[in-house]
């Protein structure tokens, strides 16, 4: 049965950007200009007509064309697939590090399905394609204007990277100079109160607590709920330890979070499980366990969004022992 789509549509504004390195985006917007003049003399085809053309996916977008947005999130481009017949294509399963066969369904009009997965086609031409990546749930496609379905997969065939770019995927995958200038002025904005947490967001590379003592231990958390959806590929943007720490002054468990900043530094910013008349005392008290104990007996290491430190947030479980 055919999906029921919402009402309302947006129009997708695709981003094509380049990196930061000058001579490769100098040949990058040679090969793009190119592209997108081919595009409108060439009509959009259907997957049937490029079946045994290998495309790779190169840009993986936001509906601003970017591929991270505030919260740290990153779109990370993976897909390589190769369409078989108008019914079927392979597509790479990462795990078993080989190309699968999937059915291709058209659905109802330009959305298919295959890997598990929705898209709508926006453009399919011989040397690239794009895709509009949907949320569905139960039978329902989210409507674009649902950040779950303002996902654009951008992808280059394999004759078109090497013959006309000449250039490779994973050099294509990179951070585009708008990523970098967008990530840039999130860590600029963070770094005036490196403290509050509204200003804080999820680092790449996340946190990581290093003990300096044999009387401390961390363990790192996993947020990995496949139930709700909350996979491998999120986890970075929940960072969550549990620090022990043997031969503290008294015995004590407490849950809170913390904004790391860039110099490793830690600051309360929520405590969990305390009563609101209760909050400023605990918040007190637990700052006290962050400088005494925590910034002592661990070498703390910032998050980092490509590779540049800046403040963010950590769920903290710490227990002490005596």
């Amino acid at each position: 049965m055919p999906l029921r789509l919402y009402p309302l549509l947006l129009c997708a504004t695709l981003f094509f950007a380049c990196t930061s390195d000058n001579s490769s985006n100098t040949d990058k917007q040679k090969g793009l200009s190119k592209l997108l003049s081919t595009q409108k003399s060439e009509p959009t085809l259907f997957f049937g007509d490029v079946a045994g053309i290998r495309y790779y996916e190169v840009r993986r977008t936001f509906r601003d064309g970017l591929s991270f947005n505030k919260d740290g999130f990153q779109q990370e481009p993976s897909w390589q697939i190769e369409v078989i017949h108008k019914d079927s294509i392979y597509a790479y399963d990462p795990n078993s590090k080989r190309m699968e066969k999937f059915f291709l369904q058209n659905d109802h009009g330009k959305v298919y399905n295959f890997a598990r997965e929705f898209f709508r086609v926006k453009t399919i031409t011989r040397d690239s394609m794009v895709l509009q990546r949907l949320y569905v749930s139960g039978k329902i496609i989210a409507a674009d204007t649902d950040y779950r379905s303002q996902v654009y997969c951008t992808f280059y065939s394999k004759d078109y990277i090497e013959k006309t770019l000449k250039t490779t995927v994973d050099e294509l995958r990179k951070p585009s100079a708008a990523d970098s200038a967008f990530v840039k002025s999130l860590i600029q904005k963070s770094n005036a109160d490196p403290g509050n947490r509204a200003l804080v967001f999820a680092a790449r590379q996340p946190v990581q607590f290093q003990p300096n003592s044999p009387n401390v231990k961390t363990e790192k958390i996993s947020t990995i709920d496949v139930l709700n959806k909350r996979m491998a590929s999120v986890d970075y943007l929940y960072p969550y330890f549990k620090l022990t720490i043997n031969k503290a002054y008294r015995e004590f468990n407490y849950s809170f979070h913390v904004v790391v900043d860039a110099k490793g530094k830690l600051y309360v910013s929520q405590v969990e499980g305390v009563l609101p008349e209760d909050y400023p005392h605990r918040q007190k008290l637990l700052q006290g366990i962050c400088d005494v104990y925590l910034q002592n007996l661990f070498h703390i290491i910032p998050g980092k969004t490509l590779n540049i430190p800046h403040s963010s947030d950590v769920r903290l479980t710490v227990i002490g022992k005596k």
